[in-house]
């Protein structure tokens, strides 16, 4: 079982001026603990019911740059980029040059965009959900198209290549893993079946995510697609307490997780600015969940 930070919050500590230095530090500790996988948010405003919508939020691709070149091991991206925010040809040469700085390390998470109050506020298209869909996975198929050898044209419905020219290539090999977020049962898991090396699911109840992934399987076998070739990874929040005191219930919860087929847990993890937190990781969770199988 592998565990990977999510990093949304930009505000702690509250001056500007530290969040470089305190998002430089907690990724290098992160992955000194162990921690398999480095992601962040793809909004421009921070997301209402989470925090205040002024508090602040980076740009997710920028800020994994420079999150690539304070780190050497872990698989970096967004969960997860959304559809609407980068055309799809740019978004395929984004995430190779995130690949090439980083030696290989970039992964592309996608998801249909949803938060119409940045995109309403920044004047970026808002469709209806039925269109984001197709835009969806228009975008898959161009990205695949541009990590492959293929240059030529691409014509769909809604985007329009003349040439899918993409060098220096992709480090990643084949390519950078792609991973879809969301559980739709329509749409997003049959794209996973479709196109995707791993699906993310919210880790909502055990029985909803035994459902999620019996849907996928389905899927799968309609399209002819090796279920076990996918890796299930679940947003779930990683707490051990302010003094590790909450490792043993979160090492049952990952327990129950890998019960139901998860190979990784993503999430935030609370208090994740105090170095005492990451360090809790390294040495009470970590490599009891490495024993997990």
């Amino acid at each position: 079982m592998k565990l990977g930070l999510h990093y949304w919050n930009y505000s702690t500590p509250a001056d500007p001026a530290a969040i470089a230095s305190t998002l430089a530090e907690t990724a290098r500790i992160a992955e000194q603990a162990g921690l398999s996988t480095f992601t962040v948010m793809d909004h421009y405003f921070q997301m209402e019911g989470m925090a205040d919508v002024d508090e602040p939020m980076l740009e997710g691709y920028t800020t994994l740059g420079y999150v690539a070149a304070k780190t050497e091991r872990m698989t970096l991206g967004l969960l997860v980029t959304g559809v609407m925010y980068r055309h799809p040809g740019l978004l395929a040469k984004i995430v190779t040059t995130l690949d090439v700085l980083s030696g290989g390390r970039a992964r592309l998470g996608i998801g249909a965009s949803w938060y119409e109050r940045e995109q309403r506020g920044l004047g970026v298209p808002v469709v209806p959900v039925a269109e984001r869909f197709e835009r969806l996975e228009e975008t898959l198929q161009i990205c695949l198209q541009m990590w492959s050898d293929d240059n030529g044209p691409f014509k769909g419905r809604h985007y329009d290549l003349a040439e899918t020219r993409n060098f220096p290539p992709a480090l990643s090999r084949p390519r950078p893993q792609i991973l879809i977020g969301g559980g739709g049962e329509k749409k997003t898991l049959l794209l996973v079946a479709r196109y995707a090396d791993a699906c993310n699911l919210f880790g909502s109840s055990p029985d909803d995510i035994a459902h999620k992934l019996d849907v996928l399987r389905a899927h799968c076998e309609t399209e002819g697609r090796d279920y076990d070739s996918i890796t299930k990874t679940v947003y779930h929040i990683l707490d051990v307490g302010e003094n590790g005191e909450k490792s043993g219930e979160l090492l049952a919860e990952l327990e129950r997780l890998n019960g139901l087929g998860i190979h990784t847990a993503l999430g935030m993890v609370p208090h994740v600015h105090k170095p005492a937190i990451l360090e809790k990781f390294a040495t009470d969770v970590i490599p009891a969940a490495e024993k997990i199988a």
